[in-house]
């Protein structure tokens, strides 16, 4: 996940910070000389982080911080806000003309940056929003990019505008706006050809696209993997074409961080979304004011939350906290636990979106956690749907069966039908209370004890 790194290093940075009490002018200044190394290794503009550290300096060395009860708290507050103001302040949606009316957005970005693929995101996005968007094919270049939007709007479920590729992109794009006038389409995304390099024929392009259509939001998707060369290449399309906001792909791999970090100061344009991973429904909202607290390890909750909201079935959620407090919770409910986090990007997904789970994690073996969970699954697939159904039925030759079926040893077969019997007895002591809650889910650490995923590094499934 992008800002990974920076993250633990600005986390550590201020837990010394944190454990030294008094904070003097030389502590501060230490910490911020840690800071400033730790933004430029995630490629952050130089100028930037010269900005920034000389902003934090000068609000962190006043007496009122300094002599306060918390000085290091008052610090990582000075930081957080300084580093929401840099990514934006505000966050910046897509705003849609009426019903009656078309928006028109055109998709820009250099080859390679996943234009095509956020642009189908995007159309499942306002759909969700009950709105009726279309996907024009106005990449006419390269090789199998019809073919590919073609394929993404079928699967999200909206209608695709083509006219090969011997028409001219401007052409494509004036002909689909007409279209969306008769078929009552309100959103027209224009699909534009990207390059490997930029160049003045692609700007031409684009600025006639502009000419011909009304464009509403020109968005410009890059590569949060290209680090400060994102940046480069947004000033240039800025300048030469006009964007009105930026979409960072590959977010979810291994990024330093430092474009989302710089584009917003060095550009004057926002941040609209952050692409999370291949899945046409891996699009997030950008909140700077989230993604600050995320990067100094005080967790994304609220983002969470609406994770949880979007992706779990609610009336399931609450029949399985009932099943539960009733000692009835089966081995298919817990399926659909696993499934559910699995949806809000497992265990490592969800941990990191808690406050202090940065510094927390570092004693957990995620990468293990999640293999124990598949076994897990493999598991309870091997059973059959009466087992599944009725955990009482479990004996020897059942678990023999069911391990060879996994694939694991049968002592893994045991431990998990022993774990899971503790908890319903557990769970069973306790529903009195657990009725009073309004269907909430069943707290993950108690699920957790399965299996033993989630535990520290180097404990055994």
């Amino acid at each position: 996940m992008a800002f990974e790194n920076l993250s633990d290093r600005l986390t550590n940075i201020f837990a010394n910070l944190s454990g030294k009490g008094k904070l003097t002018e030389d502590d501060v200044n230490k910490a911020l000389r840690e800071v400033r190394m730790a933004l430029l290794e995630a490629d952050v503009n130089f100028k930037l982080v010269k900005d920034f550290v000389a902003k934090v300096k000068e609000k962190a060395v006043g007496e009122e911080v300094l002599n306060s009860l918390t000085p290091a708290q008052m610090v990582v507050k000075i930081v957080n806000d300084e580093l929401t103001e840099m990514m934006g302040s505000e966050t910046t949606e897509i705003r849609l003309r009426p019903q009656n009316e078309i928006t028109v957005i055109m998709m820009v970005g250099l080859q390679g940056a996943g234009k095509t693929t956020t642009a189908a995101k995007l159309a499942g996005k306002f759909k969700a929003m009950h709105r009726s968007p279309v996907l024009v094919a106005c990449d006419i270049y390269r090789p199998a990019a019809i073919e590919q939007l073609r394929v993404n709007a079928e699967k999200q479920e909206v209608p695709f505008f083509s006219l090969g590729d011997k028409i001219s992109p401007v052409e494509i794009a004036r002909k689909a706006v007409e279209e969306a006038k008769t078929q009552h389409w309100n959103v027209v995304i224009l699909d534009t050809a990207g390059r490997l390099q930029i160049d003045e024929r692609l700007m031409d392009e684009l600025s006639n696209i502009k000419k011909a259509v009304q464009v509403d939001w020109s968005i410009l998707t890059v590569d949060a993997m290209t680090g400060q060369e994102a940046v480069n290449v947004a000033q240039t399309f800025v300048d030469k074409v006009g964007i009105d906001g930026v979409i960072l792909t590959k977010c979810d791999g291994d990024t330093r961080g430092g474009a989302a970090l710089s584009i917003k100061a060095m550009t004057g344009k926002p941040i609209l979304y952050l692409g999370m991973g291949e899945k046409l429904s891996d699009l997030e909202q950008f909140y700077p004011d989230r993604m600050a607290g995320r990067i100094l390890g005080m967790g994304d909750v609220l983002s969470l939350i609406e994770k949880a909201q979007r992706e779990m079935d609610e009336e399931k959620a609450k029949e399985s906290v009932r099943r539960l407090s009733r000692g009835q919770f089966n081995y298919d409910d817990f399926m659909d636990q696993m499934d559910q986090m699995s949806r809000m990007g497992g265990l490592a997904g969800i941990l990191k979106m808690l406050p202090g789970m940065n510094k927390a994690m570092g004693d957990f073996d995620l990468e293990e956690s999640e293999k124990q969970m598949a076994r897990i699954k493999a598991i309870i697939q091997s059973m059959t749907l009466n087992e599944r159904a009725n955990p009482r039925l479990m004996n020897p030759s059942r678990k023999r069966r069911i391990a060879a079926g996994a694939g694991v040893d049968i002592a893994e077969v045991n431990r998990l039908v022993k774990q899971f019997d503790q908890m319903q007895k557990m769970m069973k002591q306790f529903g009195g209370s657990m009725r009073g809650r309004h269907g909430s889910m069943p707290k993950l650490g108690n699920l957790g004890g399965l299996g033993g995923f989630g535990g520290r590094k180097g404990r055994p499934f």
